[in-house]
């Protein structure tokens, strides 16, 4: 896609910071830096997000990750974690629309990152919950 910054990255039409690259797939510092060390792992084919993916591509994405993530890790003895992660559409803060996976390296509670996730298995259930897997579970194609 002409617009697509990550594709302007890709055919080296801006400038980056690439840490790895092979044929399917480009990894490069996060310009935000959210923490030392923010990478995205990008696939070179221009898929909007997860729902465009398919599985041998996410295959090929997914078998790189432990090798950057291990690069990255190594590559500051500071670094006590990591984090890994995917958005996919705007209500999951997805903000540039090239499928790609964030590694931020962890330092400390206070490296200016953090998730929550909100406690809700007291609202459910067990009729609830299972309805939810079936209706899940139904949905799924090929398996």
């Amino acid at each position: 896609m002409s617009d697509c910054i990550f594709c302007k990255i890709i055919n080296n039409e801006i400038p980056s910071r690439k840490i790895y690259e092979d044929n399917d797939v480009v990894a490069f510092l996060d310009i935000t830096q959210v923490t030392p060390g923010h990478t995205l792992v990008v696939p070179k084919k221009h898929v909007a997000d997860i729902f465009e993916l398919d599985e041998n591509l996410a295959a090929t994405i997914g078998s790189k990750i432990p090798k950057i993530a291990t690069a990255i890790k190594k590559s500051n003895p500071a670094i006590k974690g990591m984090n890994i992660i995917n958005n996919n559409g705007t209500v999951a803060y997805q903000s540039v629309f090239h499928s790609h996976i964030h590694i931020l390296p962890r330092y400390d509670e206070q490296d200016d990152f953090s998730i929550h996730f909100g406690d809700h298995s007291g609202n459910f259930t067990t009729e609830e919950l299972d309805s939810i897997a079936v209706n899940i579970k139904n949905k799924l194609e090929g398996y």
